[in-house]
């Protein structure tokens, strides 16, 4: 009886064993099945965007600065001031500049003197001139008659010679006079230079006193000053800047570096937001305006300047503000989009180059799948795998045409994907538990070995 006992204990103890094993078998089968997490295809809006950072400028600049050199004697102006075109804002002092308009009159009043002096002289030497004329013709006659009488013998030699002699010497006067006329001439020519010269002088030391009175040349806001009462500025090399004036800070522009590889998606006109630190609840709005061709190279890195008109006319936006820019290059809605992270999925049980010559060669044979993957290059681009869940729970590739993205979501062009399917975005395992079973047997085998 103790014996019947004894094997029958032996006999349960068995199949608790076989059983065990066979329950440990099972579950760990189980537990050793990938998992995968899925998302469910479906239609919305897709908004492909560029970003970029830039500096929020004026749309118009003024640099005022100062052609002469000198003292600043007064500033009517400061930082936000509200000045008018024309306005004075700036006296540099003008005391050497009055005084070099008075040498200017001076110098000017002193040609004008010679120049009616020269014309004086002009006028004793045309009457010089006729004088001389008069007598040369008054002993010509003279001398014509005296050469009559000589012939008939009425006068002596002497008196002839004398005639002669007096002709001789008043054609000589007429050359002199003639000499003295063509000299006042001159003299009145360079007088009249002189006193051009001397208006020029004077005006350039008018239009230098001029300058000593700084005004804006346009309507706007002072946004930086850079002078003092009593410093010196010099404009003998460039002309320094005493203020910066916005023209107007009610339209402002963001001027963003895009890189290269996104600039050939932007045009005119595209609709753009951006955020400031200063305000980063509040999204602001604008308008690409321009694209300038100037490349700007920092560090082996070639970006362009495009330019975003904003309206400002609440004056929150404020000139050096850096500017977080989305610019909008693509825009569609009710389309088919997938998440990007299902792009990205392969299945870690199938290599990706492999799956990939079954998919579109059906065949991994090396020739095939070169000559394969060259038309599919050329007649499908843009073409991409991405995976769903069989009905037996494996994974299988399914080709698609992608078209624009927005980083998170793309747009599926074609494809044997339709709205409602899902698709494998991550391969879940509980490797844990694996991990746990692996180490160890299960307890009622430990149980046993006691």
């Amino acid at each position: 009886m103790v014996k019947r006992k004894k094997y029958l204990w032996v006999v349960i103890i068995f199949l608790i064993i076989i059983g065990g094993l066979f329950f440990y078998k099972k579950s760990s089968e189980r537990d050793s099945v990938q998992r995968y997490r899925t998302v469910k295809v479906e239609r919305g809006e897709i908004r492909s965007l560029v970003t970029a950072t830039g500096t929020i400028n004026p749309v118009i600049t003024v640099l005022v600065g100062t052609q002469v050199s000198g003292t600043i004697k007064a500033l009517y102006a400061d930082f936000n001031s509200r000045v008018k075109a024309g306005q004075v804002i700036a006296q540099i002092d003008p005391a050497i500049f009055e005084a070099q308009v008075e040498q200017g009159r001076a110098n000017l009043l002193n040609a004008q003197a010679m120049l009616s002096s020269a014309r004086a002289n002009l006028f004793n030497a045309e009457a010089n001139l006729k004088k001389a004329e008069i007598a040369v013709a008054d002993t010509k006659r003279t001398l014509d008659r005296n050469i009559e009488l000589m012939e008939k013998g009425v006068i002596a030699q002497a008196t002839l010679d004398t005639s002669r002699a007096n002709y001789d010497s008043a054609v000589a006067q007429r050359e002199i006079a003639l000499a003295q006329l063509e000299a006042a001439k001159s003299q009145l020519e360079s007088a009249k230079a002189q006193v051009e010269q001397a208006k020029a002088s004077l005006r350039i030391y008018e239009t230098n006193l001029k300058y000593t009175t700084i005004r804006s040349p346009v309507n706007g806001i002072v946004i930086s000053r850079n002078v003092d009462v009593g410093q010196t500025v010099a404009a003998s090399l460039q002309a320094p800047t005493l203020f910066t004036i916005a023209k107007d800070l009610t339209q402002m522009q963001v001027d963003t570096n895009v890189s290269e590889a996104d600039i050939g998606r932007i045009a005119i006109g595209q609709e753009a937001t951006f955020t400031v630190d200063a305000y980063p609840e509040v999204v602001f709005k604008g308008r690409v305006s321009d694209i300038r061709n100037a490349p700007i190279t920092v560090q082996n890195v070639v970006t362009y300047d495009v330019v975003i008109q904003v309206d400002n006319r609440d004056l929150k936006l404020k000139p050096g503000m850096t500017a977080n820019v989305s610019i909008l290059v693509a825009h569609k809605d009710g389309i088919l989009k997938i998440p990007n992270a299902a792009l990205r999925f392969r299945p870690s049980s199938v290599k990706k180059e492999a799956t990939t010559k079954q998919w579109a060669f059906g065949s991994v044979d090396k020739q095939k799948y070169s000559q394969g993957a060259k038309s599919f290059g050329k007649e499908q681009p843009g073409s991409r795998l991405i995976w769903v869940l069989s009905q037996d729970g494996k994974p299988v590739p399914v080709k698609i045409i992608l078209g624009i993205t927005d980083g998170n979501f793309s747009e599926v062009i074609s494809g044997d994907l339709k709205e409602g399917m899902e698709v494998i975005v991550e391969e879940t395992s509980d490797k844990k538990a694996r991990t746990q079973q692996t180490q160890s047997p299960p307890p009622f085998v430990r149980g046993m070995g006691k």
